[in-house]
């Protein structure tokens, strides 16, 4: 277990793990935050969003297929929507293959994020989960799938496995949900940085950067024993 991070202005990512938006966006944040020459001093928390919560895993519908159901629309508009944000997903240096990606509800997907926060890795388990859902083709909704990206980020199987098993972490995702409800939160990617400024959407990385400097000074201001 870690400790809580003190002296730090946090930046809250409300997001859920099959929007496309959410992994273009996580680049494009991250493009501004690794050039912060203060992200040390900030902290980032992954918050849980699910845009379709009562979706059922099924490995034998596409991508495709899905959206044009969920949309009320043909295959070939979710076709081309769909390779559209491929397109988008390239420009900021992502590969996605709609091909190939399984249909699959994320809510254990957001336990497992909650699971690895608990051992400082929310931040690449996201990572993991993107890659596996966008380019892999890896159902996210699968305990031995979850299990397998944790080992690769030397998490401990056994206690992951018990954890997905006893639906831990299951108030934990209701409870971003429900914050997110308070908040009026309707779309993701959805960035708080210091509960103070927003960003919706997958903005392009001078925003990111432009309000992260700006919620970052007035903080330090606040905050000048730790900033």
């Amino acid at each position: 277990m870690i400790a809580i991070k003190h002296n730090t202005m946090k930046v809250e990512i409300w997001s859920d793990v099959m929007c496309p938006f959410c992994y273009i966006g996580k680049r494009k944040f991250e493009t501004a935050f690794n050039g912060f020459d203060q992200a040390a001093k900030v902290e980032i928390e992954w918050k849980s969003f699910q845009l379709s919560p009562d979706m059922k895993t099924d490995s034998e519908t596409n991508i495709n297929q899905f959206l044009a159901s969920h949309k009320g629309i043909s295959i070939e508009q979710a076709k081309k929507m769909n390779a559209n944000v491929t397109e988008m997903a390239k420009q900021a240096g992502l590969v996605y293959n709609f091909d190939i990606s399984v249909v699959a509800n994320s809510f254990n997907a957001h336990r497992f994020s909650h699971f690895a926060k608990q051992y400082g890795k929310q931040q690449e388990a996201e990572e993991k989960l993107f890659a596996a859902y966008f380019t892999e083709g890896k159902n996210i909704d699968d305990y031995d799938t979850l299990i397998v990206l944790g080992n690769e980020l030397g998490l401990d199987a056994a206690a992951l496995k018990t954890a997905l098993e006893n639906q831990s972490f299951t108030a934990d995702v209701q409870a971003d949900m429900e914050e997110a409800n308070r908040l009026r939160v309707n779309a993701v990617p959805f960035f708080v940085f210091d509960r103070k400024y927003a960003v919706s959407g997958a903005q392009d990385s001078k925003v990111f950067a432009d309000v992260l400097k700006k919620s970052f000074d007035e903080w330090r201001q606040e905050h000048p024993a730790a900033g």
